[in-house]
């Protein structure tokens, strides 16, 4: 598998993130939480060539983007994204013959090292998300001893891109992909199959990012108003129409500092992974 498509799929997949209309998070509908639009295109472009390098490890593919994009717009626009994508393309630049996307990850996944940890913990550290990192085991500013996948294991009850690694990535195997391919289908439309995942998942499972800021304070509110938004989606045929329902939301959850960050991370990750299968029956 050759480089440079990969850098292209990977590059649409995290610009579908800020054209997709998701309710609290930034798009180019309305921006907000002190980031912008062209922060996240320039974030996608600069890490990029490190995170699809194939002579680059996993550890090393994660913490080059994160440099990359640290070093372009001076804020954590895609630590989530590129842990979840890393491991989606480490699997497709190492897919063996009649192998399925998913088979190759959970190879990658289950033969992740100590050093992968290593870098992915500078990464973190470098990123600086609020919250994201500390703990009595495996803290990121502890040298790792564990392997990638450990380390995530022993995270994942407090954070769910980390529940991806210990999990095989069942929320985007399972139940995001699933989505996406049927709002692909009915909508013709990869930004508004996006938003139907989004809302998707939010109805399903409280977001990381807001239980780390508020702990469950907002919980039951984004779940009722996403669960809502998803079954109007459902029942759309011109989901455009939408548009003020999902400009009412943004703007209360915006107002109330709600920001679905993890979610939109695993929906970039949902897309990528779309993509990826469609380039592997091609070839």
């Amino acid at each position: 598998m050759r480089d440079k498509p990969l850098k292209a799929l990977y590059q649409k997949a995290c610009d579908i993130d800020w054209q997709a209309f998701k309710p609290g998070n930034v798009s180019q509908y309305a921006e907000g939480h002190g980031m912008t639009c062209t922060d996240f295109k320039i974030s996608a472009e600069v890490s990029a060539e490190a995170i699809c390098k194939r002579n680059y490890s996993l550890g090393e593919k994660i913490f080059y983007a994160v440099k990359a994009t640290r070093e372009a717009v001076g804020c954590n626009t895609n630590l989530g994204i590129i842990l979840l994508c890393a491991p989606l393309l480490e699997a497709v630049l190492n897919i063996r013959p009649h192998e399925t996307l998913h088979q190759a990850l959970t190879r990658t996944l289950a033969t992740t090292t100590v050093d992968d940890a290593g870098w992915t913990f500078k990464a973190i550290a470098l990123a600086n998300p609020g919250g994201l990192g500390n703990s009595e085991q495996q803290d990121v500013n502890m040298q790792a001893t564990v392997t990638l996948t450990e380390a995530m294991q022993i995270a994942a009850g407090r954070d769910r891109i980390a529940l991806q690694y210990a999990s095989g990535y069942k929320d985007i195997f399972e139940i995001a992909r699933l989505s996406y391919n049927a709002s692909f289908n009915r909508f013709g439309d990869e930004n508004w199959a996006a938003v139907r995942v989004y809302a998707d998942l939010l109805s399903r499972f409280p977001d990381s990012h807001i239980e780390r800021k508020f702990g469950h304070k907002y919980s039951d509110l984004v779940i009722r108003k996403m669960t809502r938004l998803s079954t109007e989606l459902a029942k759309a045929d011109h989901p455009e129409h939408l548009k003020p329902v999902l400009y009412e939301l943004d703007t209360e959850f915006k107002s109330l500092g709600i920001n679905p960050g993890t979610t939109a991370d695993l929906v970039v990750a949902t897309v990528l992974a779309f993509f990826l299968e469609d380039l592997i029956s091609k070839t």
